[in-house]
């Protein structure tokens, strides 16, 4: 399989596993919480002594997980605090094959490597997609409890503390040089499921702890819409799992989501089956039920192994940064409109926040400020803004009624579609298209539209 190589960030180096200096205790009466005061620091940080910078990453999914691993290399003194170090978040679990070579990922953590997709329109229409990948591409299947723990060993393995805790709050440092205070509840198996209240000591902290992220809260970082997520694992017949040996489908129309789409994909010895809406939050059980009764037939004689459900947001945060506190991932907003994508996107912004700590702290050796992190946002954002906004405008004209979706569907159809599509998915860039084929999508593209107009309106008509 031919990987992409991502180049070493300039100055990473193996952590020396030299004496850390986390000022951890058994948590005493917090003092009040000032108000929040953003924190700046003159243009030349100092230099620390006799320490290394101090980074709390609170979450260990795919982008706490990057970000562990990228400070520990780095040189900073690294602590990764998680609650549930056997979540299984509910995920279709699709990350494209740039993620396998950028982030190194061993390929028996893929349990399966789809190369053929079906596109099921509303009227129940199947287009098939995939023929324009090359013998190497494919689209990686993973479960999110075998992709986050290995992130997460691969950090401790870097030099990062991992702990499975609980984080409570933080206090806010009342000058450029004090330290933020996290409050936590570890848990270490000794006093069951009651855990003990610890504080932690760092210069910084990166929020990768998702779509309720606690560390949002204590920036003020703002609200965001959300989509409710909800999956069924099922473990089907061994005959049916053959279809589905390589081949994810998708489900659009108003019975599976009336702004999403529902999905099965394949997982090592059973399929994921689920969808999602923001609207209509309080059906989607109903829509669920709908997205299992389009698949019945392949899916017959399954047996469900796992129900999960989970918020995923809608858009970025009005604040992903604050003093020396930035959000990564799901807590800063970061799954894509129309495709939901968030995997590939959380551990590269916690790769990318990381980097930039790096680089401000010299690796480890300074104190850093806001404008160190500020950063890490202008480049997540020239690089990956045109995605979201060109998603975010699909979804609103693709996903708006069933004659739309049945035009989308008609529209994947289209092998220079699905070229582009694929090649922008797979890799994550933007890939410069033929001026001619361009011109013919955009007339194919309002054909499509028009009939799926003409056909809302006689099914308007029909239903008067």
């Amino acid at each position: 399989m031919a990987s992409i190589s991502l180049k070493s960030f300039t100055g990473l180096r193996q952590s020396t596993g030299e004496q850390t200096h986390f000022v951890t205790q058994t948590a005493r009466i917090s003092r009040p919480l000032p108000r929040r005061l953003t924190v700046i620091a003159g243009k030349n940080s100092p230099k620390l002594t006799n320490r290394n910078l101090r980074v709390a990453v609170i979450g260990g999914g795919p982008a706490g997980g990057a970000a562990a691993e990228t400070l520990a290399k780095g040189g900073v003194e690294t602590v990764l605090i998680e609650r549930k170090l056997d979540n299984c978040k509910p995920c279709g679990g699709a990350i494209p094959l740039c993620m396998v070579g950028e982030f190194d990922l061993p390929l028996d953590i893929i349990d399966r490597r789809v190369t053929k997709m079906k596109m099921i329109s509303p009227s129940n229409i199947a287009v098939d997609i995939g023929q324009t990948l090359k013998p190497h591409e494919y689209i990686g299947m993973v479960r999110r409890e075998v992709l986050d723990s290995y992130l997460r060993d691969r950090a401790a393995q870097s030099g990062a503390k991992v702990i499975n805790g609980l984080f409570l709050q933080m206090d806010m440092p009342r000058s450029w040089d004090e330290p933020y205070v996290l409050h936590f509840t570890e848990y270490d198996g000794k006093k069951g499921s009651v855990g003990e209240k610890q504080t932690l000591e760092v210069d910084a902290v990166i929020g990768a702890d998702g779509a309720n992220s606690r560390v949002a809260k204590s920036i003020n970082a703002g609200d965001y819409d959300y989509a409710i997520a909800f999956q069924e694992r099922i473990r089907i017949p061994d005959d049916k799992m053959v279809y589905y040996e390589n081949l994810a489908e998708m489900y659009v129309g108003d019975d599976v989501s009336p702004d999403f789409y529902g999905w099965v994909f394949p997982k090592c010895d059973h399929v994921a089956v689920g969808t999602g809406t923001v609207t209509h939050k309080g059906d989607i059980k109903k829509f669920q039920s709908a997205t299992r009764n389009r698949a019945k037939d392949k899916i017959l004689g399954g047996k469900i192994i796992r129900v999960e459900a989970h918020p995923i947001p809608e858009h970025p945060r009005p604040r992903r940064l604050s003093g020396r506190v930035a959000l990564v991932g799901d807590a800063a907003g970061y799954v894509t409109k129309c495709s939901g994508e968030g995997i590939y996107f959380a551990a590269k912004s916690g790769r990318m926040c990381a980097e930039a700590i790096v680089e401000g702290s010299e690796n480890g050796k300074k104190m850093i400020n806001e404008n160190d992190l500020r950063k890490y946002l202008e480049k997540w954002d020239k690089t990956y803004w045109p995605t979201y906004k060109v998603l975010d405008v699909l979804q609103k004209v693709f996903y708006r009624s069933n004659p739309a979706r049945e035009a989308f569907v008609e529209m994947c159809a289209d092998e220079y579609v699905q070229k582009m599509t694929f090649d922008s998915y797979l890799y994550k860039r933007v890939v410069p298209g033929n001026p001619l084929e361009d011109l013919k999508l955009a007339v194919n593209t309002i054909g499509s539209l028009v009939r799926a107009n003409a056909l809302r309106k006689e099914m308007e008509k029909l239903s008067i």
